[in-house]
């Protein structure tokens, strides 16, 4: 996998994933545009990175609005002048609640970052890399658009949105030269899972994680970097011929 010279732009760059991801590509010699809502996490992340002038740009950004997306990818293209790799990623879980209880306001806050923003960065994106006829692109959607998860049915609907807009991006743009896949991990050990632990058992968060891996063949949650190395892959020259396709790194969980 060869990336010298590319420019690799990932929104949620300040989460656990969106990290490990930038250090791998940045190793292999991409340039980064690294995006999120949190400024604070984004120098966070270069610091820890290592990043030096020229390597990277940072952009914080709400992916939900769509002028901010359309910045985000401005100032990359003016920093770069191109775009060949990029990581959809931004999510966010939302509010541990049954349907019944759940605030309209939970479902409209996830479906505005989870779907809004994956789909304002394929229509910003792609333009970009059909100049080029050349491009990679990974959404992030998530087991749980692939089933049903109690208690996150805003987070699940979203997830499932994601792999629809995969499909379709990739129909649509398959003779650009662009790709459009989609990576669905199981639960992986980040901030978010935490959260949903946390909601899902508010006075024992511990009970929840044991019952969440229970459901893992593996017997385990993933790690940040088995995620980012399957975003590697696909991003990179190995995977040409591989475009629509939806991917899971969940130790097996939805083989059962």
């Amino acid at each position: 996998m060869e990336f010298n010279g590319k420019v690799v732009l990932i929104t949620g760059a300040a989460g656990e994933i969106g990290e490990v991801t930038a250090k791998l590509f940045s190793e292999l010699g991409a340039k980064l545009s690294l995006i999120d809502l949190d400024r604070g996490g984004l120098r966070e992340t270069v610091t820890r990175l290592g990043l030096g002038e020229g390597e990277y740009i940072t952009v914080p950004a709400d992916v939900s609005r769509e002028d901010e997306v359309k910045n985000y990818v401005r100032k990359t293209v003016e920093a770069f002048g191109r775009i060949d790799v990029f990581f959809n990623n931004a999510g966010i879980e939302g509010k541990y609640a049954l349907i019944k209880d759940n605030p309209a306001e939970n479902l409209d806050r996830v479906l505005n970052v989870n779907l809004k923003g994956v789909f304002f960065g394929l229509k910003h994106v792609i333009p970009v890399m059909m100049e080029r006829k050349s491009g990679s692109i990974i959404n992030t959607s998530s087991v749980a658009g692939l089933g049903g998860f109690p208690g996150l049915s805003p987070y699940v609907a979203s997830k499932h949105a994601v792999i629809g807009l995969t499909k379709t991006a990739a129909l649509e743009y398959a003779g650009t030269g662009v790709r459009v896949n989609a990576i669905c991990p199981a639960p992986i050990n980040t901030r978010m899972m935490r959260s949903v632990e946390k909601g899902a058992s508010p006075d024992d968060p511990q009970s929840a994680q044991s019952r969440f891996t229970h459901m893992i063949p593996m017997g385990r949650y993933g790690e940040p970097e088995e995620v980012a190395n399957l975003v590697l892959f696909l991003a990179s020259d190995l995977a040409s011929y591989i475009n629509g396709g939806v991917y899971t790194v969940d130790g097996g969980m939805k083989a059962t």
